[in-house]
């Protein structure tokens, strides 16, 4: 149900500065979304576990914070995020 430490690893290399960037913004909302899909497609099977239904939206809540320091630190960088995410605003 979590992000294996391999795809962690692409994350990393696809969205961060360096090989060892593992705390920058673009890289915490690229494993965010990736877990965010995944919990949606568990909860599209399993329709009543509303526990994982919280954290989804805890999960979501905490990416829209991400981005909007993102949005507010480089605009340009924020729509690049958003292009290469496929996350719609």
């Amino acid at each position: 149900m979590s992000v294996t430490k391999e795809r962690k690893q692409e994350l990393v290399g696809e969205f961060g500065r360096d090989a060892k960037d593992t705390g920058s913004p673009e890289v915490q909302i690229s494993i965010l979304t990736t877990r965010i899909a995944e919990m949606t497609g568990h909860l599209q099977t399993h329709k009543k576990d509303f526990s994982s239904r919280r954290g989804l939206l805890r999960m979501v809540s905490r990416r829209r914070r991400l981005l909007d320091y993102v949005k507010r630190k480089s605009p340009q960088l924020y729509l690049d995020l958003l292009r290469r995410l496929e996350i719609r605003k």
